[in-house]
């Protein structure tokens, strides 16, 4: 809860983690803001002071009802990883994936954001596909590269069981990409990779027993 209670403060607080050569940009707009060293923050129950680069302790900035924080100070807290991209302007937090992640536009019942769902080995990815199903059963779901990617990096994990005969096919041919016989549970976080060239959908199944759960960490997960 603690993370998800900062994300606002997070995606607000960009302008704040910006260079000197953002802050030149055209499309910035001057605003009239006050500091509030009046503001503190808790972190699970304790007060902690939010500093700058340099180690400074500093205030929010308090602009139409709402706070303000340089991002880098609430990452740092949270210890969560943050990056600036000066080439695209985009703010990176957390995870950095090199490629296009899966989970844009992905949709599945099984899709999930429940962190009881999305943690893994005690580490939360935030989004997964996570198949906790009754009795055996198939698990599958589609994806969509639209034939923009050469690859696919997907990232699985069997729980409580093994995932029998997973198949990565061509959704429109049936062409079968790539096979893999068993993933056991004791393989922990495994990535398969297949290639994926000219491809447009993609229909990914494979085989559980009663018991088992199947974990795609969608935020890692990705095209290349």
């Amino acid at each position: 809860m603690k993370k998800k209670a900062f994300v606002a403060i997070i995606s607000a607080s960009m302008l704040a983690s910006m260079g000197a050569g953002a802050l030149a940009a055209t499309k910035l707009q001057e605003i009239k803001a006050y500091l509030n060293p009046e503001v503190r923050v808790q972190v699970d129950g304790t007060h902690v002071d939010l500093r700058d680069v340099k180690g400074n302790i500093i205030a929010p900035i308090s602009y139409q009802g709402a706070n303000y924080f340089p991002i880098r100070s609430i990452s740092d807290a949270l210890d969560i990883a943050v990056d600036y991209d000066e080439t695209t302007k985009t703010i990176i937090i957390g995870e950095k994936v090199d490629g296009v992640s899966i989970v844009d536009g992905f949709k599945d019942m099984y899709h999930t954001k429940n962190s009881a769902q999305t943690t893994y080995k005690g580490k939360d990815y935030k989004e997964a596909y996570f198949n906790d199903g009754s009795g055996d059963r198939s698990t599958n779901f589609m994806l969509y590269p639209n034939k923009e990617h050469q690859t696919l990096y997907l990232q699985i994990a069997a729980v409580n069981g093994d995932i029998n005969d997973l198949t990565i096919e061509d959704g429109d041919t049936n062409t079968i990409l790539k096979k893999i016989d068993v993933i056991k549970a004791e393989e922990g976080l495994v990535t398969v990779q297949a290639n994926i060239g000219d491809v447009k959908s993609l229909y990914i199944h494979g085989n559980v027993k009663g018991g088992t759960a199947v974990f795609v960490p969608l935020t890692t997960s990705y095209y290349k």
